[in-house]
């Protein structure tokens, strides 16, 4: 069975994976698994709590599909938790690594967006942590699938839900359907 893990923190931005988590676990069967740091409770900045099925230090790369870090104000602030030997194990495995929002800030930290096309909220949000990979920055709208690397500004939750769909080959015409049923409002009128 297809797995995803999604990385909450402390004032994680629940809606920015609501979608994906959602359509994963309800229309594609896949199994939607949550973790935090510390494996404790967390709650959203809208006030849902959530327990996690596990800490970080316990995501196995050869048991899942993808690791997905959702935004939230912790990952700007020297607070923020250091994922990123989870992020390039999953990555090693030939798993997909998704960031959205100040999420993608700790693929940034790990190293994995040096190499390949990726968005963010703005060049601005990837402050100097060691990011080497302002030349491939993209500054899309949209998400942005690389290989198996996906980033996406915090606008952007439909766009991202579906190329981390792709990423797992998942891309097909109900896949656009859904796609396209969840973005409707954003077409011209």
């Amino acid at each position: 069975m297809t797995t995803i893990i999604t990385i909450l923190t402390p004032g994680y931005a629940d809606w920015e994976t609501a979608l994906l988590n959602a359509g994963a676990r309800d229309y594609y069967k896949i199994e939607t698994r949550f973790a935090t740091i510390d494996g404790e409770m967390v709650t959203s900045a809208g006030g849902m709590q959530v327990t996690p099925h596990m800490a970080v230090a316990d995501i196995d790369p050869d048991r899942i599909d993808a690791v997905i870090v959702n935004g939230g104000s912790i990952w700007s602030t020297p607070a923020a938790p250091d994922i990123a030997e989870v992020l390039r194990a999953t990555h090693a495995a030939g798993k997909t690594v998704a960031g959205i929002c100040d999420g993608v800030m700790a693929l940034a930290r790990s190293g994995l967006l040096d190499t390949v096309s990726h968005t963010a909220n703005g060049p601005e949000s990837l402050p100097d942590t060691g990011y080497a990979g302002g030349a491939h920055f993209t500054g899309s709208p949209k998400a942005v699938l690389d290989g198996r690397i996906v980033t996406a500004p915090g606008t952007a939750p439909v766009s991202f839900m579906g190329a981390v769909f792709e990423s797992l080959g998942l891309r097909n015409g109900d896949l656009d359907f859904y796609l396209g049923l969840y973005a409707a409002e954003h077409t011209a009128a």
